[in-house]
């Protein structure tokens, strides 16, 4: 198994993420991380997970389709920062653009060992009694689709080396109810049970499959929402507040790093207590 060596002047160890990212010689490991995500936010999800991985010595590779812009900007912060990022264009959907990119991280690095499925499908917002069939199938599809195209071609990869790490995001959605977000929500109720179907079938190869679902998180996303609802949500929430975008990337680092190898099939929510399960 070929290893990619990290050596610094220092650690970069996120607080309380329980890292184990070190050989027996003390020398660090390199991984190597395909994150098919949303890059037209700044303060979103996915920049600071790829983040926050690198700064714990990950190589990242920032999926986008039509913002380049914004992915460069995240590569060129990490870069900045002293971490690894290089950006590849690809449409998640498309089976032989995703199947090129693994390629390239394959050719190029030798391995792949954690994927990050938060690619953010757009959606129709309405009720379901104004709502057309293909309104609702169109965020199914898109966010099924992704999630068993990624799925497929990174997972040869992965258990080759037998290791791996996928984390899907999710949503609260999926489990509780909001007015005009059905199809969101039922799409993202079918991922977290694809999950679990990808962590029963994968285990015996070394994979994990894991899913993070945020609740209210200060994103571009949800910058539509007026202030006094965003006031009430926080005052509705044990910690008080609504969530960051490093909120929700620690749980997602944590369930990519060694740490959580006897962890599989599970569902994390990141919500500060507002819904308990």
């Amino acid at each position: 198994m070929r290893l990619h060596k990290v050596r610094r002047t220092q650690d970069h160890w996120g607080p309380g993420l329980g890292f184990q990212m070190r050989k027996p010689g003390g020398e660090r490991w390199r991984w190597h991380v395909y994150g098919a995500t949303r890059f037209g936010d700044r303060r979103g999800i996915g920049r600071a997970t790829a983040s926050l991985l690198a700064k714990q010595g990950a190589v990242v590779v920032i999926n986008f389709v039509a913002r380049q812009d914004a992915a460069e900007d995240a590569a060129r912060a990490i870069r900045a920062d002293g971490g690894q990022a290089v950006v590849m264009q690809g449409d998640v959907r498309s089976r032989e653009q995703v199947e090129d990119i693994i390629a390239k991280i394959d050719g190029r690095w030798g391995r792949l060992d954690i994927l990050i499925n938060n690619a953010g499908m757009p959606f129709v917002r309405k009720p379901l009694r104004d709502m057309a069939w293909a309104e609702f199938q169109q965020k199914l599809d898109d966010e099924m689709k992704a999630a068993f195209v990624l799925t497929q071609a990174v997972t040869p990869v992965m258990a080759r080396h037998h290791y791996g790490r996928i984390v899907y995001v999710g949503s609260g959605l999926s489990k509780h109810t909001a007015p005009d977000m059905a199809a969101h929500g039922t799409a993202k109720a079918a991922l977290t049970q694809f999950a679990r179907y990808v962590a029963a079938e994968y285990g015996p190869v070394g994979i994990t499959a894991n899913v993070v679902s945020p609740g209210m998180v200060h994103t571009e996303a949800t910058a539509f929402q007026p202030q006094n609802f965003l006031d009430r949500v926080a005052a509705m929430t044990p910690l008080g507040r609504i969530a960051e975008p490093d909120d929700v990337a620690r749980a997602i680092v944590m369930y990519a790093s060694r740490d959580s190898g006897f962890i599989t099939g599970t569902y994390i929510p990141v919500n500060g207590g507002s819904s308990m399960e």
